[in-house]
């Protein structure tokens, strides 16, 4: 077992040598208080950052156990004592040096609280802190003994701020409590038969398209009367809001009412919210996806129906219903993330009419009249049939398409950000105004929305740049994977939020393609990776990186289905 004085004594005897002589610090060190790990050291300080892990047992930390003693309190202690580490660290010494010499990034995270590899607990309650450190260089020599002050002594400091004597405790209560009623409130929904609740007094607009902080000065979220709902909390009491009932649900509203960002508010409460954010008390059925077109994307295999007469494309007779294209239209990628998303499991879906392509989405009876040989048939047709056969609810944002009118069971108009259910005013007009449009036949007299089994095989996830090339797989930002030679986009995954997803989405994707074997369907496959990998070990098991954080089953079979690579077993 080495201690911390022999780690002191080499980072002298190294001071002045060359930056590769840091490599002999890699390893486990020992206090009588702390574990100090170089778990990969930098070969050049101008290369990433080392990753660097403290562990400190339960008794050294002494955070009391009510604190985590279910999954969301866990997962939500672990955020917040990451944020207090990451103050810390950046209230320390500064070390001057080349390159990012002396600098500690900790991954705390923004408005969502997200299980993270940057701070776990273990099951004995002992507390792991991971982060990167720019090991201090003059040029490309050690600077040993500014090593050993920031490894030694600064940042064991830092970590005091987590243990029981500094940390806020009550601040952690309050963002355990939080996280834990954020859970139980979606626990509720299904039962209550609610797509979402937005409670009454939430902030949903956001400062600006660049920033998660809350616009100050907007309208707070009242509820319509029609709609109000009263949840019981486990910490907070009583809430009440907006409860939106499953089904077929349309907002609407002049340009600018705050449409869009209603929907947003909705897509963004899978998350709980740090306190202070406006939304932390919008709670959205986890199984809920946000959809839209994507021009030029790779769709392999899926069976189109009821949107796309697939065998009657031109070209295609006889090749049956299953599509696969390397440049999907905007109406097709639209048709096919609806239906990957059923095949995944989802519970509702978000659309809005800005970013769907509008002949998927309706014709009108002038269209109708005009093309009499069309392949499409447009979502408002089946919508209904979405969610009283599949089970499949939508939520729909519209400006200019009242035919949807028709086919709601709830409208909500926005004006001024004022949210107002017009059902009945909206069924009135749709009969006092009828559109004139026959609804479409059904393509094929298959089943509706079938959940087909589609099974990726291995050669689907190899990442490798030419045949016998290195394995390329790393995240660029939020929105791109470099998979191989290729380019995985992520751009239409509006529900990933934070760039350690997107790294997550790239480690698990490795996981993945050790486990297909072309039998396995693509849902199950994706929760077995999620379930022993991530739920069962951990996110730093999964890849040894301080930057990963959770993401849904619904979100990597999303980025599986996008790969470029994707080969299909159909079953």
């Amino acid at each position: 077992m080495r201690g911390f004085d022999a780690l002191e004594r080499l980072l002298q005897q190294i001071d002045g040598s060359g930056y590769g002589a840091y490599k002999r610090a890699a390893g486990e060190w020992y206090s009588r208080r702390l574990v100090l790990a170089l778990d990969h050291v930098q070969g050049d300080p101008f290369a990433a950052p080392s990753c660097v892990r403290l562990e400190l047992p339960l008794e050294v930390h002494g955070l009391p156990e009510e604190l985590w003693s279910s999954r969301p309190r866990r997962v939500a202690l672990c955020d917040f004592v990451a944020r207090t580490f990451a103050r810390a660290c950046a209230d320390g010494p500064r070390v001057g040096g080349s390159g990012g010499s002396g600098r500690v990034s900790v991954d705390a995270g923004g408005a969502e609280i997200l299980a993270r590899s940057a701070c776990e607990l273990t099951a004995e309650g002992a507390l792991s802190l991971r982060f990167r450190v720019g090991l201090p260089a003059r040029g490309r020599r050690v600077m040993g003994r500014a090593a050993g002050a920031l490894l030694l002594r600064a940042l064991p400091r830092a970590s005091e701020s987590v243990c029981a004597g500094q940390l806020d405790l009550e601040a952690a209560r309050a963002w355990a409590a939080l996280a834990e009623d954020h859970a139980q409130l979606q626990t509720q929904l299904r039962a209550r038969g609610l797509v979402c609740f937005l409670r009454d007094g939430s902030v949903l607009p956001r400062a600006s398209g660049v920033s998660a902080a809350p616009l100050r000065g907007a309208v707070p979220f009242r509820s319509p009367a029609s709609l109000q709902v009263t949840l019981e909390t486990l910490h907070h009491g009583p809430v009440t809001g907006m409860g939106l009932p499953q089904g077929v649900s349309v907002i609407t509203g002049g340009g600018f009412h705050g449409k869009t960002t209603l929907l947003e508010a909705i897509q963004a409460g899978i998350d709980p919210h740090v306190p202070g954010d406006g939304r932390e008390w919008v709670v959205t059925d986890p199984q809920v996806v946000k959809v839209r077109s994507e021009d030029g994307r790779s769709v392999t295999a899926v069976d189109l129906r009821p949107f796309i007469q697939v065998d009657a494309l031109p070209g295609r007779a006889g090749r049956g219903a299953r599509l696969t294209t390397r440049d999907a239209s905007g109406s097709t990628s639209l048709a096919a993330a609806i239906l990957e998303a059923h095949e995944l499991g989802a519970r509702a879906l978000l659309l809005d009419e800005d970013t769907s392509a509008t002949n998927l989405l309706v014709r009108d009876a002038r269209m109708q009249a005009l093309v009499e040989r069309e392949t499409i048939s447009p979502l408002i047709d089946h919508v209904r049939a979405l969610h009283e056969q599949a089970g499949v609810s939508t939520v729909l944002v519209v400006g200019g398409c009242g035919d949807y009118l028709d086919v709601a069971d709830t409208v909500l108009l926005l004006e001024e950000y004022r949210v107002l259910e017009v059902s009945e005013r909206a069924r009135a007009i749709a009969r006092e105004l009828p559109t004139g449009r026959a609804p479409a036949s059904a393509p094929a007299p298959a089943p509706s929305f079938p959940r087909a089994a589609r099974c990726p095989v291995a050669a689907s996830f190899d990442a490798r740049r030419g045949r016998r090339g290195k394995e390329k797989i790393r995240a660029r930002g939020l929105r791109e994977i470099a998979f191989g030679e290729g380019v995985l986009d992520l751009g239409a995954l509006e529900q990933l939020v934070d760039e350690s997803q997107a790294r997550a989405v790239g480690a698990l994707l490795r996981r993945i393609g050790r486990l297909a074997d072309g039998r396995t369907p693509l849902a199950e496959l994706v929760a077995t990776v999620l379930d022993e990998e991530v739920e069962a070990r951990g996110l730093y098991a999964l890849e040894a990186r301080p930057e990963l954080a959770r993401v849904r089953v619904l979100d990597l079979g999303a980025a599986v289905n996008r790969l470029r690579s994707l080969e299909i077993t159909e079953v």
